[in-house]
This record gives structure tokens, sequence and C-alpha cells, in this order.
């Protein structure tokens, strides 16, 4: 039996650690060797000693980091000396999701964090939005060059993210200027997380992880620049964007194979008013929609993406096909691609 104060090595990962709280009944929280909080599921730690002592004290969440981009391996950035990194000057400010398990994105916790990547204080609200009223999960004030976790979603969780929505203040203790404040929508695909290469190296985290910007780069003072300096600021800031914030990948739709997202923000623009059971006819009028089609059409094959979630919308997609469309074989769609979150039915050979 797990216990607060148990040194635990972590199986699916490089490290060891302290067990420092129970999060729920199948996950602890794990203070590494940086003194970095990481949920974990209980199944993904071995207990290698019980003797070690833990005097209750959670340390905090706030992390140093190395946020200067190398070419090294994410191990030796985390351990290079600070002092020899050059600080930026200017604001930069990120939200970063890092799953616990690289090689199965969906198969643990997904861990947020808002990272500081610069020499200014930043005093931040954070919030979902669930279409009529803002709900704030964290607010305070992050330290310069630092990053916070923010929260985690567990694996059944990911499929049905909310809105998430920053307010951001960011200033110096002694400054010429006062900066203004921020306010940043990030609304994501759940359908990225159940992808791999969704998610690669970055300076902020030891794992691969996915980062968006929170700050907008054109500057606010627009009326006093020039007409060739604004399409100068728009070409970096297109070119920024397409950086921080992947283009959102384009469904799949050829003779051979049709993709389908079934996800119900996919479907429709609001959702607010809509019954769980109103939500899931409008899917199963979708998957019906679509199967018809693709069969009219003579397609090969069609992955319809469920995600995984409390397993309705999966369960009555195939309690569909065994019911109207018997003479088609289904199976799981490709782990690599959608790890659990599609069913692929094979329409001809």
């Amino acid at each position: 039996m797990i216990k607060i104060g148990d040194k635990v090595k972590f199986l699916n990962d490089v490290g060891e650690g302290i067990v420092t709280g129970f999060i729920g009944k199948n996950m602890v929280d794990v203070e590494d060797a940086d003194g970095f909080g990481v949920p974990t599921l209980i199944s993904d730690l071995l207990v290698v000693n019980s003797d070690e002592h833990y005097d209750g004290t959670k340390r905090t969440v706030v992390e140093k980091t190395n946020l200067q981009k190398s070419t090294a391996p994410a191990e030796k950035q985390e351990t290079a000396a600070r002092e020899d990194v050059p600080e930026r000057d200017e604001p930069a400010f990120f939200m970063v999701f890092v799953p616990d398990q690289p090689n199965n994105p969906v198969g643990g916790p997904l861990n947020i964090f808002l990272v500081n990547d610069s020499n200014y204080k930043l005093l931040y609200q954070f919030a979902h939005f669930d279409g009529v009223r803002y709900e704030t999960t964290m607010s305070g004030i992050l330290s310069s060059n630092s990053k916070l976790l923010l929260e985690s979603f567990s694996p059944s969780d990911i499929s049905s993210l909310p809105e998430f929505y920053f307010q951001l203040i960011y200033f110096k203790e002694k400054d010429n200027k006062l900066n203004t404040p921020v306010v940043k929508e990030i609304s994501v695909n759940p359908v990225r997380f159940y992808k791999e290469k969704t998610f690669s190296q970055t300076p902020y985290s030891k794992k691969p992880a996915l980062a968006f910007s929170l700050l907008n780069r054109i500057s606010d003072s627009l009326d006093q620049i020039t007409e060739k300096e604004f399409k100068e600021l728009v070409r970096k800031k297109q070119k920024d964007v397409a950086i921080s914030e992947p283009e959102k990948p384009k469904r799949v739709r050829t003779p051979e194979l049709v993709e389908v997202d079934l996800h119900i923000n996919e479907l429709i623009d609001d959702i607010r008013g809509l019954s769980n059971t109103e939500m899931l006819k409008i899917q199963m009028d979708h998957f019906q929609q679509e199967m018809d089609d693709a069969i009219k059409n003579q397609v090969k094959k069609i992955i319809f993406i469920h995600g995984v979630g409390n397993g309705t919308l999966k369960q009555e997609v195939r309690r569909e096909l065994s019911a109207r469309y018997r003479k088609y074989s289904f199976q799981d769609a490709s782990f690599q691609e959608y790890g659990y979150g599609a069913t692929m039915i094979i329409l001809h050979k």
C-alpha cells in the first residue's frame, strides 16, 4: 500500500520522487528530484523505500526553468547552470500541455502549465468557460522565468476539455511604462491529444509538450506606425501563430478512406441549452449520414473519431454498427494515430 512519504520510482519515465499527497483513489502527487509536483497514477509507480521522511510541508509547484532553447537533451537543459542562460527582457507567456505518458498521451494524466519566460512578474487569472459563465480555477502572481502547474486532466476527461481563458497583467518593480492587460482564449480540439506527433520537445518540459503563446504580437499603438511597419508586424504575427499554434489537421476524405470527427464541438458551433441526450442524437445522426454516404460512394474504409470520455458515444456507435450495418466489419483504429479514441469500419476490401 503506497503512502505519503514513500520514495517511488516512475515506471514510465526516468527518475524518482517522494509521494506528497493523494489525488483521488488512483492518483498521487509525487515531488521529483527538482522539487516539482507530478500527478501520477499509482499503477505507474514502484515503491523503492518506505523509510523516507516527509514533514508534510509541500514545496511550491513554481519551478525555475531553463527557458533558453538548446540542442542539448531535455535532461541536460533542466540541470544546466541558470546563471549561464540569458533571460528574456520582452514578455513571453505560454500555456503548455504535457502528457504524463509521451508514448501514449491519453493513457495517463494531461498536465497543464503556465510558463513565464520573461523578466516580468505576471499577475494571472486562469478560468474555464462553459458557454455561459467563467469559473476561475486558479489566480495569483507568477515570478519571472518560472512555470506553474495549473491543473491535470485524467484520461477520461481529455475528450471533453473546456474552453480555457487567461487574464494577464505583467509588470516590473521599476519600469518606464505600463503594459496593456491581456485576455486570451485557448480552445483545443481533444483529437489532437490522441496523436503522439502533436507533442514535441520544448524548453519548458523534459517531456514532449504542446505550447500556446498567450500574447498577441502586434503592437497596440498601430496608429503610430507606418503601413510598411504594419505589414511587417502582421507577417511576423502570422509566422508566430504558425509556430506556436499549429493549424488544425484537415480531415482525410478520399475514395480509399474517410475520417469523421464526432466530437460535438466539431458538429455544431454552440451547445448551450442542449442536454447530453440531444447532443448524442446529433452525433449519431451525423454518424448515420456519413456511413450512408460512404457506402453510396463505395469508400473502402471510414474512421469515426469518438474519443474516450465515459464511453457512451463509442458504445452507441458500435451498437448501431452491430444493428444497422452488420455486414461490415469494424475494429479499433490505429492506436498510434488515435489512441483508444476511434473506430474503423471496412466497407470494401
